[in-house]
């Protein structure tokens, strides 16, 4: 058997728009990757795991496929337990997929797979900010909110491999509509680049403060335009960050009691707004918690490259030892 040092893991990260995948060694470099399978292009999912392996075969025998040690599988309602993917709403694939088993038999290689902020967490631990850590949260901001908890050194993943859905805890009793779940209040309602969006629309219907965000139609109003004009300085903008800054941080207070973390690890493209949300963010976790808690838990971001962080997660998952 070859020396870790000489051993490599796949990472395959599969959203619902396309997949990236790529091969990584221990330290987390990557020698291969690509993405050129769009997820959403495949309504047989034999057809997208037959297409998976003839984009990684080359690199599989350029390395030898007794150097790979395993592969590791992110993937939106990935379950670790059973190695499938259930009832994911933004894939074409429906009702429980046992991929894992599918990639395992394609490649004659062992699959692990989980959803995709459990990937991520496991991943700051192996690569990333949480290297050393033992008890720490990594909360992912993009489209929607996604979140990893790891407490004495282990993924928590619950009874039935689901838990960690902290995006969607209610911070909000009777608040805004989820329209993916119908949950009312979610923090991911509000935090995700999608709820920055919502809240700008909002704040232009009540107030009549001047505004870039004027300028457009409402239906143009994104989150990186959002961004772009609080970067330029616009009240509003701006404002949108804080409001956004103050429902995570009391969010992020919740989630500090409960599992007394020592790090919470940021990442996603909202936090590229950088102070404008970090700073709220960070006062309004701090007001929130109990006194035993205040000023010990960091507030801190992924050391991953975003473009990298996915297959990253993924691979970690390969070299990571539980018990399931």
């Amino acid at each position: 058997m070859p020396n870790r040092v000489d051993q490599y893991a796949i990472g395959i990260d599969i959203g619902g728009t396309g997949t990236k995948y790529g091969l990584v060694n221990h330290r987390g470099d990557i020698s291969y990757r690509g993405s050129n399978i769009r997820t959403n292009e495949y309504d047989d999912v034999n057809d997208f795991v037959d297409d998976l392996y003839k984009e990684l075969k080359p690199s599989i025998d350029a390395v030898g496929i007794e150097n790979i040690k395993g592969i590791g599988v992110g993937a939106p309602n990935g379950n670790i337990y059973t190695g499938t993917i259930d009832f994911a709403p933004n894939l074409p694939w429906r009702g429980v997929i046992p991929l894992a088993k599918m990639v395992s038999d394609k490649f004659n290689l062992q699959c692990s797979l989980t959803n995709d902020a459990n990937a991520a967490a496991v991943g700051e631990m192996m690569y990333g900010a949480a290297r050393g850590m033992r008890d720490f949260i990594v909360i992912t901001l993009g489209t929607g909110v996604g979140s990893g908890i790891v407490s004495n050194g282990q993924l928590i993943y619950g009874h039935d491999g689901f838990a960690g859905e902290l995006g969607h805890t209610i911070i909000r009793p009777g608040g805004r509509k989820h329209e993916g779940t119908g949950a009312y209040g979610s923090l991911e309602s509000y935090a995700s680049a999608t709820g920055i969006v919502l809240t700008a629309k909002e704040m232009l219907q009540q107030t009549d403060k001047p505004t870039l965000l004027r300028n457009y139609p409402l239906e143009q109003i994104d989150s990186k335009l959002v961004y772009e004009c609080a970067m330029q300085g616009d009240e509003i903008a701006q404002e949108v960050y804080r409001f956004t800054g103050q429902i995570l941080g009391e969010s992020l207070a919740n989630f500090i009691m409960f599992s007394s973390p020592e790090a919470i690890i940021l990442f996603g493209g909202v936090i590229k707004a950088g102070s404008l949300i970090l700073d709220p963010t960070k006062e309004h976790m701090e007001k929130n918690v109990l006194n035993i808690f205040q000023n010990k838990v960091k507030l801190i971001l992924s050391e991953l490259k975003e473009a990298d962080a996915a297959i990253l997660g993924a691979s970690a998952l390969v070299w990571e030892k539980r018990d399931v």
